[in-house]
C-alpha cells in the first residue's frame, strides 16, 4: 500500500485518527504556538478527493491575511494572496524617510523624516494581554521594548487653564474627592451599618492616599518647611529642581477646587484605567511593520502585489472565481481556488462585485467605519525631552488635536525626533482630513504650542494621514452598534459557501492587532474543519 492510499483510507475516518496518521507521516504541518495557544487543530483533510492540496485564495496582505496564510501552509493547503498595494501589512505600516502616500483626492506625500525616525499611521501599540500577537513576535523573534503610554510628567490643557503636569492635575482630582469622602464619613452621611472601625479605616486610607492634612483637607504646601503627601504627589516645578547647596526646589502651587472641577481633569486622566491601555504595552524596536515584515519574509512568494480584486464569483461546482487585475501592467486575468478568505474592509468590499448571499451583502453594506487621523511632527530638536523632561507617554488636550504621543524610542538623541502632533477620531478627524497637507500641519502647530511653545522654531517636516482617505482602507475600523453586533455580526462572521469573511473588523478587538490574528484563527479552524467534511 503506498501512503498515499494508507492516507485516502484513513481519512474517511476523520477526525484525530486522521490527523495522527497525518502527522505521523509527516504529511501535516504543525500550527505555531500562536494558533494552538487556545484551540488545537484536530481536524483532518487536507487532501482533496484527487490527491491534491486544497487552494486557498486569500483577499489582502494584511496581518490577517499573512497570519492565515501562513497557519495553512503549515497545515497542508496551497495559498495564494493578492495586495492591491505595492507593499504587505494593510494598517501596521511605518512610514520612514522617502515613502510615499496618495490619499484618495488628494497630491503624492513624501516623508523626509531622517534616518532612524519614523511614525505609525495606524497600530502603535501593544497590551501585555495580547497574547496571540506577543506569541507571532516570539516565534519570528521580533524585538520589543516598552511602549509608555502613561507618563506622569506630559501636560494636561484645557480651555480657559494654564498647562499642568499629568501629575499635578491627577494629585488635585484624587485630593479633593478623597477630601469630600472623609468629611462624609466624619458627618455620619454614609450608611449606618458602617462601624465606627470601618470608618475611621476609611478615613486612614483616604489620608494617606492624597495626603489629607489631620483636619481631612486636601491643602499641599509650597512652603518646604511644611512638605506634605499632597505636596510630594504633585512634585516640583520643573524649571527648579531640588539641587545641592541651597537649591531645594520649589514646589508646585495646587489648584482650587471649583477650577478642577470645571476643567474636567477626569475626561482623560482615567484613560489608563482601561483595560487596553494598562501598563505593560510594548512596541516592536524599529517600528511596528517589523511584525508586518517578518510574516512577508514567511509568505511573501505567494503574494500578489499591485493586484487589485475586481469580482468574487462562487462556481457550479461549489469553488471560487476571482477576477484580478495586475495594475501595473493594466490587465485582468481569472484565479480559481477551492476557498477564498476575505480580509478587505468592509467600506472597501462594499464596492467590490461579488456573489455574496443577499443577507452578506446587505450586512457589508449596514458597518460604517470610523473617521481617524494622525501627523507626524519632526522636530530639529528634542525639546520635549531636553525643556519640558517628558521622556515617552502622551500629552492630552481639549483642543480637537486631542492628543500628543511622544516616541518611545532614541531617547536623549542628538537629532530630533517625531512627535505625532495629533490622533483623532470621529468628526475632528473627518474636518482636519479635508484640509489640504500644509493646513493640516499648520492646524497641529497651532494647537499643539500651547502645549509646547517651541514647535514653530523647531519644526523640520510632518507627515499626515487620514485613514477614510487612505485607497484600500476608507476608514480606521468598523464601528459597532449593540444592535449591528446582535443582527449583522452573526452573519458576517459565518461562511458564504467557499467565502470566508475575515479581519479585526470581525471580532471584539476592532483596531488592533490582535483582532486580526484572532480573526484568521477563528477562520483557519472552520476553513479546516470545512476541508475536513468535504
Amino acid at each position: 500500500m503506498t501512503r498515499r492510499e494508507f492516507v485516502r483510507r484513513v481519512g474517511r475516518y476523520g477526525g484525530a485518527a486522521a490527523t495522527g496518521a497525518m502527522l505521523a507521516l509527516d504529511l501535516l504541518g504543525k500550527p505555531s504556538a500562536a494558533l494552538a495557544a487556545e484551540e488545537p487543530v484536530t481536524p483532518a483533510g487536507t487532501r482533496s478527493a484527487g490527491g491534491k492540496r486544497p487552494r486557498v485564495l486569500i483577499l489582502g496582505a494584511g496581518l490577517c491575511g499573512m497570519s492565515a496564510a501562513y497557519e495553512l501552509g503549515k497545515l497542508g493547503y496551497e495559498c495564494e494572496l493578492f495586495e492591491a498595494r505595492g507593499r504587505a501589512g494593510g494598517r501596521c505600516w511605518t512610514v520612514r524617510g522617502g515613502d510615499r502616500q496618495t490619499e484618495v483626492g488628494g497630491p503624492e506625500q513624501t516623508a523626509r523624516f531622517a534616518d532612524g525616525f519614523y511614525m505609525n499611521p495606524g497600530p502603535a501599540r501593544i497590551p501585555g494581554h495580547h497574547t496571540t500577537t506577543l506569541a507571532y513576535c516570539k516565534e519570528f523573534g521580533v524585538q520589543l521594548e516598552v511602549f509608555n503610554n502613561v507618563n506622569e510628567a506630559a501636560y494636561y490643557l484645557v480651555k480657559g487653564l494654564p498647562r499642568v503636569r499629568l501629575r499635578e492635575a491627577r494629585a488635585d482630582l484624587r485630593g479633593y474627592v478623597d477630601e469630600l469622602l472623609a468629611k462624609a464619613v466624619r458627618r455620619d452621611a454614609l450608611d449606618r451599618p458602617m462601624t465606627a472601625g470601618d470608618k475611621e479605616a476609611l478615613i486612614e486610607y483616604l489620608r494617606d492616599d492624597a495626603g489629607l492634612s489631620p483636619d481631612l483637607l486636601y491643602k499641599p504646601s509650597a512652603d518646604r518647611a511644611n512638605f506634605n503627601r499632597a505636596s510630594e504627589s504633585r512634585g516640583y516645578v520643573y524649571q527648579d529642581l531640588p539641587a545641592a547647596g541651597s537649591h531645594p526646589g520649589k514646589i508646585s502651587n495646587a489648584l482650587d477646587f471649583e477650577t478642577v472641577i470645571k476643567a474636567g481633569f477626569g475626561k482623560h486622566l482615567g484613560f489608563e484605567h482601561q483595560f487596553d491601555q494598562q501598563p505593560t504595552m510594548f512596541q516592536p524596536v524599529g517600528g511596528i511593520d517589523q511584525i508586518a515584515r517578518a510574516f512577508e519574509r514567511r509568505v511573501g512568494e505567494r503574494i500578489r502585489y499591485h493586484t487589485e480584486v475586481r469580482e468574487i464569483r462562487k462556481t457550479s461546482d461549489g469553488s471560487v472565481r476571482l477576477v484580478v487585475a495586475d495594475q501595473l501592467e493594466g490587465s485582468t486575468r481569472e484565479v480559481f481556488g477551492d476557498y477564498c478568505i476575505c480580509t478587505l474592509p468592509l467600506s472597501v468590499l462594499r464596492d467590490v462585485s461579488a456573489d455574496f448571499a443577499p443577507e452578506t451583502a446587505d450586512a457589508i453594506r449596514q458597518v460604517p467605519y470610523e473617521e481617524v487621523g494622525k501627523i507626524g511632527l519632526h522636530f530639529k530638536r528634542r525639546f520635549w525631552e531636553e525643556d519640558d523632561r517628558i521622556f515617552g507617554g502622551i500629552s492630552w488636550t481639549d483642543q480637537d488635536i486631542t492628543q500628543l504621543f511622544y516616541p518611545n524610542y532614541g531617547y536623549l538623541g542628538g537629532n530630533g525626533g517625531v512627535v505625532i502632533g495629533y490622533y483623532q477620531f470621529g468628526p475632528d478627524a473627518e474636518a482636519v482630513g479635508k484640509l489640504s497637507l500644509a493646513e493640516r500641519e499648520a492646524h497641529a502647530i497651532e494647537q499643539g504650542e500651547k502645549l509646547h511653545p517651541q514647535y514653530r522654531a523647531e519644526l523640520r517636516d510632518s507627515f499626515s494621514v487620514a485613514w477614510q482617505k487612505i485607497p484600500y482602507n476608507l476608514g480606521g475600523w468598523a464601528v459597532w452598534s449593540e444592535e449591528a453586533r446582535s443582527a449583522l455580526y452573526p452573519i458576517l462572521n459565518r461562511p458564504d459557501g467557499p467565502i470566508y469573511l475575515a479581519g479585526e473588523h470581525l471580532t471584539y478587538l476592532g483596531g488592533w492587532m490582535a483582532g486580526a490574528f484572532e480573526s484568521a484563527k477563528a477562520v483557519v479552524l472552520s476553513l479546516h474543519e470545512a476541508s475536513a467534511r468535504a
